[in-house]
């Protein structure tokens, strides 16, 4: 009789793991996806620009864009008045394609 294997997690994939989990909780909001396929396209907005585009409130489209800031999804320079917000790590990308195209049976 064959007996399974017993799978362990060892510290390096732990913290992968954990990696990949900050990465989607961080983008886990439908918002937060489209200003990321927003910059995917255009290489800098301004929350007003993202805004018009997404027909969101400024309010909350600045607090998804601070949140996606200060854990280094998206980089923001300062031009006078405004900011310009654009992608600092593109491998998002990748891994919301992955989900999209993914062929699960989950029902909304």
């Amino acid at each position: 009789m064959k007996t399974k294997e017993t799978y362990k997690i060892d510290e390096a994939e732990a913290n992968r793991l954990k990696k990949v989990a900050f990465i989607l909780k961080t983008v886990a909001h439908p918002t937060r996806l489209g200003i990321i396929k927003l910059l995917e396209v255009n290489a800098d907005l301004s929350v007003s620009e993202i805004c018009r585009q997404l027909g969101t409130e400024q309010s909350l489209t600045s607090h998804h864009l601070q949140n996606m800031h200060l854990k280094g999804i998206l980089s923001v320079v300062r031009e006078g008045r405004s900011r310009k917000y654009s992608l600092k790590e593109r491998d998002v990308l990748q891994i919301i394609d992955c989900l999209d195209n993914c062929q699960c049976n989950i029902q909304l």
